[in-house]
């Protein structure tokens, strides 16, 4: 697959690796698995030099040795000794890094946790030893957020304070999502395009399994997903248990409910019997898996909150594949498909609304873009999105089929915020499959 996207970061990359040629740069990337970060890093420094280290569950002095190799091919420089620490490794590096401007990549850096925790403060030691003198480029990438962050951001850690620059990587957005379809598929159809959205959301390596399995209608993507050997059956349960640790089980349960609808903190508490503040609030600002959403012009302190899973594969593999595990383990795959069937109108709908909330922060007329309900969810607005400095407000009704919007009955449901918003331009419109 072609490499797509990514411009902003490839642009950025490229000048810290400029400014690294005169003072040494650290920079810690962050971002899901399955994002792209290494085909990115790979691709910014693809003509430079460089070093790529990949942190694999070994033994510390396994790790070194192969880095060892690593580093002379690279750099075609001679060594002779042995090397068994990783302190030892990068101030050597950091030696080499004052007479020659490289780049280091450490994939997976957040793995050094598990392998010897004090390879954070022997690299801070080394790090403020000879950054003055050295001309380094050096990379930390991570998959695992919560470690990243606390490593880099904790203000108790070791190399808290040294990055100088800070990249969060994000999914391919709907305009590359559609570039991809056309490439490949010209003629999709807006079920392709959800279909696609839908199950990747964006996320690369999901976009290159598709892509190699030539699967870009809505029933060859359901066909692929849900296919024996699939590697998305075991995907959700790879990317997150080891995030999560031994309270995977807690954390699965309150997300396939959330998949599920049920994304009120008093439903998952009242279906799990156990109280789940600290879950949900994890889940949210750790791991960064899902939102917490109030209704568009609520006050910040309001109870009147939702949950919501951020990632689009996520969403679907708990709603399915999770909530449906015995059938997997059957090797019954006809059942979920079944299921999947039965429930793609309500759910593919839910998903819609998501596309078109991204595809209006994609054209920055609006300041606020959000949802609305009132008491029991009553009055349900799928999107308002606010121009306070125009003092435009737009009111949305997604629906998958066009002929079902109602815009009477959007502008009944919108009473009170008109009210609170009656010095604003009042704009109302329905969207369906066809503007997508």
């Amino acid at each position: 697959m072609k490499f797509y996207n990514r411009e902003n970061e490839l642009l950025l990359l490229r000048k810290i690796e400029d400014r690294s040629e005169h003072v040494a740069q650290m920079t810690f990337m962050v971002g899901r698995r399955r994002i792209g970060k290494t085909s990115l890093l790979l691709k910014a420094y693809e003509d430079t030099r460089h070093i790529y280290l990949f942190v694999a569950k070994k033994s510390e002095a396994l790790l070194c040795l192969e880095f060892t190799e690593v580093v002379k091919q690279s750099l075609d420089i001679p060594f002779f000794g042995e090397i068994k620490t990783f302190k030892d490794l990068f101030g050597w590096l950091m030696d080499l890094s004052k007479k020659h401007h490289f780049t280091v990549i450490i994939d997976e850096f957040q793995e050094f946790a598990s392998i010897n925790s004090a390879i954070f403060s022997d690299m801070q030691k080394l790090w403020d030893l000879h950054k003055s003198e050295s001309k380094i480029n050096l990379i930390l990438c991570g998959s695992v957020y919560s470690l990243m962050i606390k490593i880099f951001e904790g203000a108790k850690e070791p190399l808290f304070g040294r990055a100088n620059n800070r990249i969060l990587l994000k999914s391919f957005d709907i305009v590359t999502l559609k570039e991809i379809l056309q490439d490949h598929s010209p003629q999709y159809t807006s079920e392709d395009l959800l279909a696609f959205y839908m199950i990747t959301g964006g996320v690369a390596k999901y976009v290159e399994l598709l892509v190699e399995a030539n699967a870009f209608t809505q029933n060859d993507i359901l066909d692929t997903l849900l296919s024996e050997n699939s590697l998305f059956l075991d995907e959700g349960r790879n990317v997150l248990i080891e995030e999560f640790g031994k309270d995977y089980g807690n954390y699965f349960s309150i997300l396939s409910l959330i998949a599920l609808g049920k994304t009120a903190r008093a439903e998952i508490e009242s279906i799990l019997e156990i109280q789940v503040g600290g879950f949900l609030d994890k889940l949210e600002n750790e791991y960064g898996l899902i939102k917490r959403v109030r209704p568009v012009l609520s006050k910040p302190n309001s109870r009147s909150v939702k949950y919501s899973i951020e990632d689009n594969f996520l969403s679907f593999w708990f709603r399915f594949i999770y909530k449906n595990r015995s059938a997997v383990e059957a090797n019954n795959l006809g059942y979920i498909r079944q299921v999947v069937d039965r429930d793609y109108p309500t759910y593919s709908g839910k998903i819609l609304e998501k596309y078109f909330i991204e595809k209006l922060k994609l054209e920055k007329s609006y300041n606020l873009i959000g949802t609305y309900w009132e008491k029991q969810n009553q009055n349900e607005i799928d999107i308002v999105a606010l121009n306070d400095l125009d003092k435009v407000v737009l009111f949305a009704e997604v629906k998958r089929n066009a002929e079902k919007i109602d815009i009477d009955i959007l502008k009944q449901k919108a009473r009170t915020l008109c009210t609170e918003l009656k010095k604003y331009n009042q704009n109302f419109i329905g969207y369906s499959l066809k503007d997508m």
